[in-house]
């Protein structure tokens, strides 16, 4: 007969949840963080490959995630860590194969965020035709500013977004520019998983994206969404 469990039934004391603040109070509670690969035509561009592919994704553990401005260690084993400023859709509604005109429906609110990539180990992985993995989904890989509720700010398909390292602008786009809507990724995604409330999908980058040192001060903002800020450590 099944009972439920104490603190004391575990080997260690279990980790404890991951959250992003909501706007005016409250935490939003992370279960996964998925990304949306290749979504802006001239990021594609310069990465050297075609343009309006299907969607694909790929995935960051919870505790990937950097809240509160904190600062991100500059990782091991790499050399050339890149920065790339991203839309982040957080799901408040559980749903699989969900219709594209339905996906709004299950979008709780909206934050800026940053995709940071061990650029020269994704470079190996996909010469070697091997995952990412090591490349994206390292310890705070994933600053992430504020959720804004969809019900105070809508659901935004246009408007700038931008990242300045030291106060230097790297990448400007338009939410316009994304080549799969919101709406049309989670539908695409939901045919693969079950999106649950909870989860978090980082809809890619616009061009520009480049290196950063220990000691740089990162800013991303998006148009009527919010901004996100880390110092490498």
């Amino acid at each position: 007969m099944w009972k439920s469990s104490s603190v004391a039934d575990f080997l260690f004391a279990p980790h404890a949840p991951v959250s992003v603040p909501i706007a005016r109070g409250g935490l939003f509670a992370v279960r996964r963080v998925y990304c949306v690969g290749r979504n802006y035509a001239e990021h594609i561009v310069e990465m050297g490959n075609d343009t309006r592919e299907p969607p694909f994704f790929f995935a960051k553990p919870a505790d990937a995630v950097v809240v509160g401005g904190a600062a991100m260690p500059y990782p091991p084993q790499t050399s050339d860590l890149h920065h790339e400023i991203e839309l982040v859709v957080a799901i408040g509604k559980d749903g699989s194969d969900i219709a594209v005109g339905d996906a709004l429906s299950h979008v709780y609110g909206y934050a800026a965020g940053l995709d940071m990539t061990r650029r020269d180990l994704q470079a190996q992985a996909k010469k070697a035709g091997r995952p990412w993995e090591m490349a994206k989904a390292f310890d705070c890989s994933a600053p992430i500013g504020t959720i804004e509720p969809a019900q105070t700010i809508g659901h935004p398909d246009k408007g700038a977004i931008t990242l300045s390292v030291n106060g230097v602008e790297r990448q400007r786009g338009d939410l316009g520019d994304q080549i799969w809507s919101v709406s049309e990724a989670i539908a695409y995604l939901s045919g693969f998983v079950t999106l649950k409330a909870g989860d978090l999908i980082m809809t890619g980058t616009p061009a520009g994206v480049g290196a950063v040192v220990a000691g740089d001060v990162l800013e991303g903002q998006i148009a009527g969404v919010g901004s996100v800020r880390t110092t490498i450590g």
